[in-house]
């Protein structure tokens, strides 16, 4: 069981919690076991729209696998903001330090920016924001017009619905391409990214298009990109020619063969499994790599291409 714990601030914009929250409760009823708790300083907390919203004074026993969520909140500008409570920062160092994940959304980045956790780190928020996040946090890099960053176990949002493209491709990253899809599929999410592509799942990155045919091929290796797919079966399955699913998928994917799409998915699910203490040779034979050394080959092969752009 994963927890997802939001810490709700005064004034917190509801989309900012409720997207990020039915993406988890999505993929929970799909199976994968989540628990939603919502934590503050009170036990009823005033939203921005005006909602009340119940939530719980002491916090959970968190593991490493568990998420931290800080929604946004109705600011014109960071410092009008609320203060976060020195406990709740210590929860969220801790948090961190013991190798959990802490998300923010929109000006939720703020807090994050309180308690330390944007130091020498990418991070991102609202664009009326950025630039005074920036100088609020000299520290931190702010990256503008990205929908969000992730450096290391932190990652920020731009605000509102990108909450929902972050929760995806967390989603995405922990339980492969195709839950996510499911996911988005349920939320009647139209799946497209717009931001770094360094940060962004391969499944947001690369379905942006209108192809039925290339998604129909998609669908499949995302749900067994660990299996081996020949072309020849692929294309039987969109019941199109070799050639001309390679020419299809090549245009709406903006270059890539399918066998690439296969790798691009490997890859980013190993990275994960590798973040979370995997060696090579267990991240390569889960993601379908016959040993380790084409894991390495295509990792260097992605250094040398992020080095070039």
């Amino acid at each position: 069981m994963s927890r997802v714990v939001f810490v709700l601030l005064p004034g917190f914009h509801l989309l900012d919690m409720a997207g990020p929250a039915h993406a988890f409760y999505a993929a929970a009823a799909y199976g994968y076991r989540y628990e939603l708790c919502y934590v503050a300083e009170q036990e009823q907390v005033g939203s921005a729209q005006g909602v009340p919203v119940t939530a719980k004074t002491s916090w959970p026993q968190l593991t490493s696998d568990d998420l931290v969520v800080v929604p946004g909140g109705c600011v014109q500008t960071l410092k009008d903001g609320p203060a976060l409570p020195p406990t709740l920062q210590e929860h969220l160092r801790a948090h961190y330090a013991a190798g959990g994940f802490v998300v923010s959304v929109c000006s939720g980045a703020d807090a994050l920016g309180q308690a330390g956790l944007l130091n020498g780190r990418r991070c991102t928020t609202h664009h009326e924001l950025q630039d005074e996040l920036a100088s609020r946090y000299p520290a931190a890099t702010v990256v503008r017009d990205v929908l969000y960053t992730i450096d290391e176990r932190v990652a920020t949002s731009a605000g509102i619905a990108s909450g929902i493209d972050l929760s995806l491709h967390l989603l995405a990253v922990r339980h492969g391409p195709a839950v996510a899809s499911r996911v988005a599929r349920e939320m009647v999410v139209y799946l497209r990214r717009n931001g770094d592509e360094l940060q962004a799942s391969a499944m947001l990155r690369h379905r942006s298009h209108l192809d039925d045919v290339v998604h129909r091929v998609q669908d499949v290796i995302e749900a067994r990109f660990a299996e081996s797919l020949p072309l020849a079966y692929l294309s039987e399955s969109a019941g199109v020619s070799e050639r001309t699913l390679t020419r299809l998928f090549s245009r709406a994917t903006g270059g890539l063969t399918p066998l690439r799409y296969q790798q691009t998915l490997r890859l980013e699910r190993a990275e994960h499994l590798l973040s979370h203490g995997a060696t090579a040779e267990t991240a390569a034979g889960a993601v379908g790599f016959e040993d380790a050394r084409m894991l390495r080959r295509l990792r260097a092969r992605t250094t040398v291409d992020t080095a070039r752009r």
